[in-house]
C-alpha cells in the first residue's frame, strides 16, 4: 500500500520531511478494523510529532503518522462486534500505533464512530479528534451539564483553531453556556461568530477585553493556546470555585497554588489517554463519536473543515503542516484521497 512518512525530523520546507513509499497493508488484531482510507485531517499533533519524534535520528523505515480520518471497513478482527465490512467509519486513532497517512490503517474498534451520514468525507474527516477532545474536556474534565450550568459563562482561548472551533458549538449548543471566546484578525472573529460564540475578545489584551465584554470574572476557562503564557491572565479571570482545563501541555511547572485562595479546579486533557492507557471506559470514545455523528445528522453540529486538499501526496502533507505551523489556520484542513 501507498503511505506517506519521514525518517527523520526535518524542516517542513526539507523535500525529504515527507516522502511517499509503499509497505505492507496491515492486519487486524482481535478487536481492530482494517479501514481503506478516503479522507484524512492534520492537526497540531501531527506536525508537533514530526518535529520531536526523529530529531537526532534517521529511522530504518519511515514514521506514518495522522490522527483523523474517514474510510470503509475492509476487514475486521475475531473479536470485532460493533462494525461489519463495508461500514462507513470515522476515528481519531491512537498515538502508540501507525497513523493515518496511508491507503489503509489498522484502529481498534472501541475508538471508531459511524461516519456521519449527511456529510461527505472531507466535512467528516475534520471531526473527530478535535470533537473528542472538545467533548472530554467539556463533559468529562469539567463535567458540565445543561441541568446545573446552563448559562454560566465559558472563556475559550483560540476560538478559531480546529478544537476551539467545536467547542464553542458544543459549549453553546448542548451546555447551554454563554460563549466568550478569543481572536483578533476580522476573519477570526467573524469565523468564532458563525460557531455560535456570544462575545468574541481580544487575545492579546485578554483580561480588559473580557472585562469590556461584561465579565468580571467566568465560571470555566478553556486553553486551546498555551497554559504557561495565559496562567495569569486565566488565574485572574476564573471565579472562585470556578474550573480550568487545557490540552497544551507545559514546557514549565504550572504555579497551582495561584488557585488555591479561590479554591479552583485545573484538568489536563489529552484524548489519546484511554486509547494509550487501555482505559476500562475507551469505548466511551466509540460512544462520543456516534453521539456527535447524530447531533451533525441532526444539523445541530456542524463541520468545522475550512480547507481542502486533494490526493495522498508528500506535496499536500507538507502544504498541511505549513499552514499548521503558521498559527494562522482557521477551522481545519482535510485532504481527500
Amino acid at each position: 500500500m501507498k503511505a506517506i512518512g519521514f525518517k527523520t525530523s526535518f524542516p517542513i520546507e526539507n523535500p525529504e520531511s515527507f516522502i511517499e513509499f509503499e509497505t505492507v497493508k496491515p492486519v487486524p488484531g482481535a478487536h481492530d478494523l482494517l479501514v481503506k482510507i478516503d479522507a484524512i485531517s492534520v492537526n497540531p499533533v501531527d506536525f508537533k510529532i514530526r518535529q520531536s519524534s526523529a530529531k537526532e535520528t534517521v529511522l530504518d523505515t519511515p514514521k506514518i503518522i495522522g490522527w483523523d480520518a474517514v474510510g470503509i471497513v475492509q476487514a475486521v478482527g475475531q473479536d470485532v462486534t460493533l462494525f461489519e465490512v463495508g461500514d462507513p467509519v470515522y476515528y481519531a486513532g491512537d498515538i502508540t500505533k501507525q497513523g493515518s497517512n496511508a491507503e489503509y490503517q489498522i484502529i481498534d474498534e472501541r475508538i471508531v464512530g459511524r461516519k456521519p451520514k449527511s456529510l461527505s468525507i472531507e466535512e467528516s474527516a475534520v471531526i473527530p479528534l478535535t470533537a473528542l477532545t472538545a467533548w472530554e474536556i467539556l463533559f468529562d474534565r469539567i463535567r458540565i451539564s445543561a441541568d446545573k450550568d446552563k448559562g454560566k459563562s465559558i472563556l475559550i482561548i483560540g476560538g478559531a483553531g480546529g478544537v476551539g472551533s467545536i467547542a464553542i458549538q458544543l459549549a453553546k449548543k448542548i451546555a447551554g453556556l454563554t460563549v466568550i471566546a478569543t481572536a483578533s484578525r476580522p476573519e477570526t472573529i467573524e469565523w468564532c461568530k458563525q460557531q455560535g460564540a456570544d462575545f468574541v475578545v481580544d487575545h492579546k489584551n485578554l483580561i480588559s477585553s473580557v472585562r469590556e465584554a461584561g465579565f468580571e470574572h467566568v465560571d470555566f476557562i478553556l486553553d486551546f493556546v498555551d497554559t504557561n503564557a495565559y496562567w495569569d491572565t486565566m488565574v485572574e479571570l476564573i471565579k472562585p470555585q470556578g474550573h480550568i482545563a487545557s490540552i497544551t501541555g507545559s514546557a514549565e511547572p504550572v504555579v497551582l497554588n495561584k488557585l488555591k485562595s479561590k479554591s479552583v479546579s485545573f484538568s489536563w486533557e489529552l484524548m489519546y489517554t484511554r486509547s494509550m492507557y487501555q482505559t476500562e471506559d475507551m469505548i466511551e470514545q466509540h460512544n462520543i463519536l456516534n453521539i456527535v455523528a447524530d447531533l451533525l445528522d441532526d444539523g445541530i453540529l456542524k463541520t468545522t473543515l475550512n480547507t481542502t486538499l486533494n490526493g495522498l501526496t508528500a506535496e499536500n502533507l507538507k502544504k498541511a503542516h505549513e499552514l499548521l505551523e503558521s498559527g494562522k489556520t482557521i477551522g481545519k484542513i482535510a485532504i481527500k484521497f
